[in-house]
């Protein structure tokens, strides 16, 4: 195990598309949405046999602190990061590369989302070390490109520079250039010409790096981040946090950083990956019957064809339906279209509008 590699889990996203099941307290990352352990845990179980829980950080939001608590028992008390509220993922990348900096100066850190689907874990790993290896050897900003298997609409892209080195047997390239999610026609174009990966969101480089770039890039929040530096270890520590926290800007590490950066470089990632960002994808990764449908609890079907249901508790019958989407959960219920699935947040909009917190 190499003592100066560190592992940051973030784990405080809601999971929109995931309602009626992934809830504020109780995100998607929380729920056994693939498999019967929690998405959390099995990204946990994918690493662990790259390091021990003393070199992993996870950070989430103070809603879901205790619920990541139950999950992960083993992880030790300054192992978790609590964020005082969710600022996205450059605020959170930053606290997480200030507390690793003060354990390790040295330290390289792999940011990995907490929801991911990883079907080739030893593939994975090996990316995950050879990727590790390119971070420690200069000022770099690396990240993992996937090879699209397809025009994906719901991701976006990194564009492939030129091949800067070989590590490990894997080959790196510069990012050239970071593209926003495009129309069919646009991301047909991108996947023919072979010069475009999917953004997988999985980022690898020294905390020192990162902190330096944030300084030239973002300077208001790596402000924010310096006051914080002598509250590290003391007791002042959360009330620190809770104080400086909200002042910075709720950004994406890719707008605040990664789009601006001109040492910024990529490994192509070939381990059978999914974002499961909606249902959708789960109904896509999951074994179905005979006729297509992926069924989950007591559920009978008649002439039914590509649909996911999941009603673990209540009797469901269903007939005569074509590619639906069916969650119950004891005081909601989701019925749409599959091909609807990424909608479902807006649903999710409508009740924050409506005021019904107690379906949030």
């Amino acid at each position: 195990m190499d003592p100066s590699l560190f592992f940051v889990i973030m784990a405080g996203g809601r999971g929109t598309r995931f309602w009626p099941r992934s809830r504020i307290r109780r995100p998607k990352q929380l729920l056994n949405i693939i498999g019967s352990t929690t998405i959390l845990e099995q990204t946990v179980d994918r690493i662990l046999p790259l390091t021990d829980w003393r070199h992993i950080l996870v950070v989430t939001e103070q809603t879901q602190a205790e619920a990541v608590r139950n999950v992960l028992p083993l992880l030790p008390p300054q192992g978790l990061v609590v964020e005082p509220l969710g600022r996205n993922t450059a605020p959170c990348i930053g606290l997480a590369a200030l507390i690793l900096e003060r354990i390790d100066p040295q330290a390289v850190m792999i940011v990995l989302p907490a929801d991911h689907f990883i079907a080739q874990v030893p593939r994975f790993q090996e990316t995950l070390l050879a990727a590790a290896e390119t971070a420690r050897s200069g000022e770099y900003l690396v990240t993992l490109g996937i090879n699209p298997t397809g025009p994906e609409t719901g991701y976006g892209y990194l564009e492939r520079g030129e091949k800067v080195q070989e590590v490990s047997g894997q080959e790196v390239w510069r990012v050239q250039a970071f593209h926003e999610k495009p129309d069919r026609a646009r991301a047909e174009a991108m996947v023919n010409s072979g010069r475009y990966f999917w953004n997988s969101g999985m980022f690898i480089w020294k905390a020192a790096t990162i902190l330096r770039q944030m300084a030239r890039l973002t300077p208001a929040m790596f402000s924010e981040l310096e006051k914080l530096r002598g509250y590290l270890g003391t007791a002042d520590w959360g009330k620190a946090l809770a104080d400086r926290y909200p002042a910075m800007e709720n950004i994406s590490i890719d707008y605040a950083v990664m789009e601006k950066a001109d040492n910024v470089l990529m490994l192509a990632g070939d381990f059978g990956w999914n974002d499961v960002g909606s249902w959708e994808a789960v109904y896509q990764l999951e074994p179905k019957d005979g006729q297509g449908n992926r069924l989950t609890g007591p559920v009978w079907a008649l002439d039914c064809r590509g649909c996911l249901v999941y009603s673990p508790d209540k009797a469901v019958g269903i007939i005569g339906l074509t590619d639906l989407i069916v969650v119950e959960t004891p005081d909601a219920l989701l019925i749409c279209p599959r091909e609807r699935a990424q909608e479902v947040k807006k649903i999710v909009e409508m009740l924050e509008k409506d005021k019904r917190f107690d379906l949030l």
